[in-house]
């Protein structure tokens, strides 16, 4: 099976869309995976965003992750859950779209985004415009297969410096090859940014439960000011840091970064965990 709309496409039916300015859609997350962290339900918000602004551009163009002013993880997903998808979008051309977004379960909100900015590049970079606009109608008709998802290789942090509760900075190594770029793209291959940010949330826990230091795993509750400055390609090296940077009524506030190999900046964003380990 192509891995093209498989591998990393988190939209399996859109259910209605008013043209160029909102849709509504279903991704049955496969019960046989081990985990679906919050960052992909982030990216399936995301995807059907860039579907309505693609189809309203004439396929001219496609959006990409750059900005996101606030994330908000209100539940866990599970393997097995049906996400409701939703969103609205405020403006679209062929230099950008803005938008907000979230995901239920069964009715009951899982995550919330607002205030999102995506650049809209020309399309023939990453697919085929084609093949975009026939999967629309797909989406948009029967619908996808379900169970296409089957997970994605773990990318580990390697923790180079460590100030426990107060910073950690590490390497990850994105992989040469993996099934996610045929999707993310198949003629311009690039590393999602939602896994960037879903390996330092993994460092910002780290630090969060250290600085609390009560022993418990702190939750991710908020996520602002994301900003993607450059694409991280197949093989790169990004250097991660998490810094701790200040607590309030339990809730932990961490800043993240990433850099490449020449120190030049590739993403900031901040995150905020509960201390206590319980989602509010």
């Amino acid at each position: 099976m192509s891995e093209h709309f498989a591998a990393f496409s988190f939209v399996d039916r859109i259910t209605e869309c008013d043209p160029g300015r909102s849709a509504r859609g279903l991704f049955h997350v496969p019960a046989d995976i081990p985990a679906f962290p919050a960052c992909l339900v982030a990216e399936a918000v995301g995807q059907l965003a860039a579907w309505v602004a693609m189809d309203r551009i004439a396929y001219r163009g496609r959006p990409v992750a750059a900005l996101a002013g606030e994330t908000r993880f209100l539940r866990q997903v599970a393997p097995g859950d049906v996400l409701e998808l939703a969103v609205e979008i405020d403006d679209v051309d062929d230099g950008a779209v803005s938008y907000r977004g979230w995901a239920d379960v069964r009715g009951e909100r899982v995550i919330e985004l607002n205030d999102c900015l995506g650049p809209v590049l020309p399309v023939a970079e990453f697919d085929a415009p084609e093949a975009l606009s026939a999967r629309f109608a797909l989406l948009r008709g029967e619908g996808a297969p379900a169970d296409r998802f089957h997970g994605l290789p773990t990318a580990a942090n390697e923790v180079v410096e460590h100030e426990p509760g107060r910073s950690i900075r590490a390497l990850l190594h994105v992989p040469v090859s993996a099934p996610f770029f045929a999707d993310h793209f198949p003629r311009r291959p690039v590393f999602p940014a939602t896994l960037l940010l879903d390996s330092q949330i993994a460092l910002a826990i780290a630090v969060a439960r250290e600085a609390a230091g009560n022993g418990a795993t702190p939750v991710p509750l908020r996520m602002t000011n994301v900003k993607m400055r450059a694409f991280i390609v197949p093989g790169q090296t990004v250097d991660s840091r998490a810094e701790y940077s200040g607590v309030e009524n339990d809730v932990v506030r961490i800043a993240l970064s990433a850099r490449d190999g020449e120190g030049k900046t590739i993403a900031t964003a901040r995150v905020e965990l509960t201390a206590e380990g319980a989602a509010r």
